[in-house]
């Protein structure tokens, strides 16, 4: 039976979702928990890769196990795992379905704070100069008009395409904070960080608002601005089709 897992992670501590040879990841302990639990050695799938330092509140796993698993392997689980890394479900899927592959969207926030602030300088990016917001959004609405984004992507990448639908692009000021959020089918490595940075040379007028268009169509990494901070970076959403549930 396969089971798809609903988790959140502060990502602070470790370096990315995905297995590395000699770092940890959030897949690694994850995985070494639940063989633990489950007396067998249980290899686990997610959803995507988020880097070194980034964090998700919203992050699904899929494993397969033979038997009948109750809710009290989330509390077993959760009491075994670190603090920073929580279960929040785990359900029964059909056996075909796979998390990284039947994702319809994912949703990325980036947070930005205007002022400085002594509690969240781990978790939010503090940019003292002055940003112009409005032009930032002018800029976002130019992602949603392009669906190749090699310009974004991490160099050595091992994709097949670097196509993506972005669904939504926005900047939002809440408080003393500026949000980001992004959502797309498919995101590619180092994808948003890469476009922060762009926005944010955009606000503070190192670059012009057209100039968005030649960035993507040249696509060249470094005709793009620089890779925001991975510590204010949250995977936010991945959506599924309704009826994958058993």
């Amino acid at each position: 039976m396969r089971y798809f897992i609903e988790l959140s992670y502060n990502g602070s501590a470790y370096h990315g979702w995905q297995n590395q040879p000699k770092s940890i990841s959030v897949q690694e302990v994850l995985e070494n928990a639940l063989s633990t639990l489950l007396k067998m050695p249980i290899s686990i799938m997610g959803a995507g890769r988020t880097d070194t330092g980034v964090h998700a509140s919203q992050m699904f796993a899929h494993f397969d196990f033979n038997d009948e698993l109750n809710d009290a392997i989330i509390f077993k689980l959760n009491s075994f795992l670190p603090k920073d890394i929580a279960i929040h479900a785990i359900f029964k899927v059909k056996e075909d379905t796979h998390t990284r592959f039947n994702a319809l969207s994912r949703t990325y926030l980036y947070r930005i704070t205007l002022a400085k602030n002594v509690f969240t300088t781990k978790s939010v990016y503090y940019i003292k100069q002055q940003l112009d917001v409005e032009k930032m959004n002018n800029a976002s609405k130019i992602l949603l008009e392009y669906k190749d984004f090699q310009c974004f992507s991490k160099s050595n990448t091992d994709v097949k395409t670097y196509y993506c639908n972005i669904m939504k692009a926005e900047w939002v000021v809440e408080n003393d904070e500026l949000c980001f959020t992004i959502k797309a089918d498919r995101f590619l490595r180092n994808m948003v960080r890469a476009i922060v940075g762009t926005m944010i040379n955009i606000g503070l007028g190192k670059i012009n608002v057209e100039d968005l268009h030649a960035i993507i169509k040249s696509k060249n990494r470094s005709e793009a601005g620089f890779s925001a901070p991975a510590h204010a970076l949250y995977l936010t959403k991945i959506e599924y089709p309704d009826d994958i549930k058993l």
